[in-house]
């Protein structure tokens, strides 16, 4: 499966890479400030898996059928409260 990061991901590609993804990312594909829809039809014709922050391209992908992950911000808060605790037990 190959991944398409969205702008605010872009900074991840290279750890995904160490991971085995082969990734794409928005601004890698000339998609840098595009519309929404313009990168959710990207991920379709390229058959790339989203991963976004962005409720809309998630959203619109849902609906088209595109593969996505939308990352929420409580996806982002329990995975950080489970670092903590898991580093810090005795906070």
């Amino acid at each position: 499966m190959r991944l398409l990061l969205d702008e605010m991901y872009a900074g991840l590609k290279e750890h995904f890479e160490v991971l085995w993804w082969e990734v794409r990312t928005v601004q890698g594909a000339g998609l840098g400030g595009a519309r929404d829809r313009d990168i959710v039809e990207y991920a379709r014709e390229h058959d790339v898996l989203l991963v976004t922050q962005d409720q809309r391209p998630a959203e619109l992908a849902e609906l088209l059928g595109v593969k996505h992950i939308f990352i929420t911000n409580a996806m982002v808060t329990k995975m950080i409260d489970a670092g903590i605790r898991e580093k810090y037990p005795s906070i």
